[in-house]
């Protein structure tokens, strides 16, 4: 557990274009939900006969048939929890799951966020005709939560919302273990043992490195078809799918290849180069986001909703609200969400602190965790697919407005905790959403005075790192920005080198330009001339520009003709490719990778939220010897050293 997973350096981007994606589609599935409570109590004949529609599929003698509810609730659904599937192994591959320590607390955390509420539940349902239901109880729905999240906690930073993605991926898990092995009826064991052998030619098929989907997806659909058969719900499916799909992001050789297979089909557009060229550039992603970004878009804005549609719809009066509330389904569901999810990820939280002496925490601050715990109150996909398993006719109804009151309740409480943290001073208020945990490093290696180009001073409480091509237009739009960063007084700037000679054929040439004039105590001089002409990188140019920042021409002409600075460029190639960056403009900010846009308003929102971690963590030396200690946890292992942020092998 104290091991990172093996990977490619390259790192694909973390968590937050998952998080906008959900907090986004979080608006459908409410307004979904909406439809079908709205629906239901308009004419509740019509709603339950459309979802009972049969629809059928026919091949020869064999025949399908299912109707609406079940084609959505197993059948959709299915790809509703690939996406899950995916999302948890990128995490182990790419997040901070990678750390396998940082995984213990998100584990617990989320078990016992099971067993809890499945306690209180049976508490209140104990020796009565629901107690069977238990399974309904337990599981948070983390799309819906994140959404929510993202609506009642406006300026609650990123990182609480991938604690609490992190902490409820194994809710997910579970919770599909816990439909197949107890909620499936009459199993029949030919069938699963088709879906098991369909698994194994899958994996197969990945081993021999076949990339194309249309070799996996008629084996995927004997998976799925053979479980539906065998009593075992086939949403399972889903999930072991996108457990085993990898993820990385492109590597820096294979997109120079695919550049060469584009210049193959400039020069001669023939069809079968253009099939190439695009089969090539597929490849250069993981099967993981490949499959996100075909799937995520339609899980959150389709298929989601179209299940709460399905799902939601209760005939609502007032006999029926006194019976619901004087049932012990509706309380055994309400109170296991309201309180013992905050219960259960607030006391593993604090309880694993103490028991671990900081060296296993939150990764947030305790507000962050107490919203957390609130949020996770909120349940409704995997609750609702339960509850339809589990049970029928007025207990079913009892269940929804169980999940459906929790929801509500723990909206507000959520709330409510983070109302009252903005009202705190700005210093606790960022402590108690950020925490002090050291965050893991992206940046290899480390910032060095005495070789990097550096701007800024060298106490700067936040280190900005760009690697950039001279050539690159990109970097030349993000420029304006970079300088006005730089009057910043507490941020130091850094410039390495990546160039990339496939795209930009006089990039090379220029980053080793640049080292000349540095040779000659001119390197930022020569970088933002060039940086202003970059479409004049020539040679003829370049000893143009020497003469007007007042260099020795002809030594800087016999540098670039003999190539004196090539391995100065060559290293900071190297230290991208250990860093996992393969395109330019890529920025660090205090040594943790930057994604998404680089304008000027996103990094200095970067920068400000860089420069409040920074200040969190120097107020706390103690618990950062602590991590320190923690880190060298055995050989191969990537050592975070929190007083210097310096990731090493």
């Amino acid at each position: 557990m104290s091991g990172r997973t093996a990977r490619k350096p390259n790192l694909a981007a973390p968590l937050r274009a998952f998080v906008r994606t959900e907090s986004g589609s979080a608006g459908v599935l409410v307004a979904a939900i909406v439809a079908a409570l709205l629906w239901a109590n308009i004419d509740s004949g019509s709603y339950e006969a459309v979802w009972r529609t049969p629809l059928s599929i026919r091949l020869g003698h064999l025949e399908l048939s299912r109707d609406l509810h079940t084609w959505i609730n197993s059948g959709l659904m299915t790809l509703f929890f690939l996406v899950v599937g995916l999302e948890t192994r990128r995490e182990f591959d790419l997040g901070d799951l990678r750390d396998r320590r940082r995984f213990v607390l998100p584990a617990v955390a989320g078990v016992i966020g099971m067993l809890i509420p499945v306690l209180i539940f049976l508490l209140i349902n104990h020796g009565g005709p629901g107690a069977h239901g238990w399974g309904v109880a337990m599981s948070t729905d983390t799309a819906l939560a994140l959404g929510l999240l993202a609506l009642l906690g406006r300026g609650v930073p990123d990182r609480v919302r991938i604690f609490l993605l992190t902490v409820f991926v194994v809710d997910d898990v579970i919770a599909l273990v816990v439909i197949a092995l107890v909620y499936s009826e009459d199993i029949t064991m030919v069938p699963i043992v088709v879906a098991v052998a369909a698994f194994a030619v899958m994996l197969a098929i990945r081993a021999a490195g076949v990339r194309r989907g249309s070799a996996y997806v008629p084996v995927a659909i004997v998976m799925w078809g053979a479980l539906l058969v065998s009593g075992v719900d086939p949403v399972v499916a889903g999930l072991a799918i996108g457990l085993t799909a990898f993820a990385y992001s492109p590597g820096r050789a294979e997109l120079e290849h695919v550049s060469g297979l584009f210049r193959s089909f400039r020069e001669q557009p023939t069809p079968k180069l253009a099939r190439t060229a695009s089969i090539g550039l597929a490849n250069t992603l993981s099967p993981n986001d490949r499959l996100q970004r075909i799937y995520h878009p339609w899980s959150s804005y389709v298929i989601v909703p179209l299940f709460g549609l399905a799902n939601a719809g209760i005939s609502i009066d007032g006999p029926f609200l006194a019976q619901a509330f004087a049932s012990p389904v509706t309380w055994g569901v309400l109170l296991g969400y309201v309180v013992g999810k905050p219960l259960a990820v607030i006391g593993t939280s604090a309880g694993l602190t103490w028991i671990s002496h900081g060296r296993i925490r939150p990764a947030v601050g305790w507000a962050g965790v107490l919203g957390s715990g609130t949020i996770a109150g909120v349940s409704f996909t995997v609750s609702l697919l339960i509850a339809n398993l589990a049970f029928t006719g007025d207990q079913l109804a009892e269940a929804k407005v169980g999940v459906l009151g929790a929801a509500i309740v723990s909206a507000v409480l959520t709330w409510t905790a983070f109302r009252v943290t903005n009202t705190l001073p700005r210093a606790r208020r960022a402590r108690a959403l950020f925490g002090d945990m050291t965050e893991l490093t992206d940046l290899i290696p480390d910032v060095d005075e005495k070789r990097d180009h550096v701007r800024g001073p060298a106490g700067a409480s936040v280190t900005l790192v760009q690697y950039g091509d001279f050539q690159c237009p990109y970097c030349g739009k993000a420029e304006p920005a970079v300088r006005q960063l730089l009057g910043d007084a507490d941020l130091r700037f850094v410039w390495r080198h990546l160039p990339l000679p496939d795209v930009h054929p006089q990039a090379r040439l220029a980053a080793e330009a640049a080292e000349a004039a540095a040779a000659q105590g001119k390197f930022w001089q020569m970088h933002d001339l060039l940086l202003d002409h970059q479409d004049k990188l020539h040679l003829s140019d370049l000893i143009t520009y020497a003469g007007d920042l007042g260099l020795d021409q002809e030594r800087f002409h016999d540098d670039l003709t003999s190539h004196a600075h090539a391995g100065r460029v060559e290293s900071d190639i190297d230290s991208a490719d250990s860093s996992g960056v393969s395109g330019t403009p890529t920025f660090f900010i205090n040594g943790r990778r930057h994604y998404g846009a680089y304008d000027i308003t996103t990094l200095t929102a970067a920068v400000h939220m860089a420069r409040t971690r920074a200040h969190l963590g120097r107020e706390a030396p103690a618990t950062r010897h602590q991590d320190q200690l923690a880190d060298f946890s055995g050989p191969g292992t990537r050592v975070v050293v929190p007083s210097s942020g310096r990731a090493v092998r």
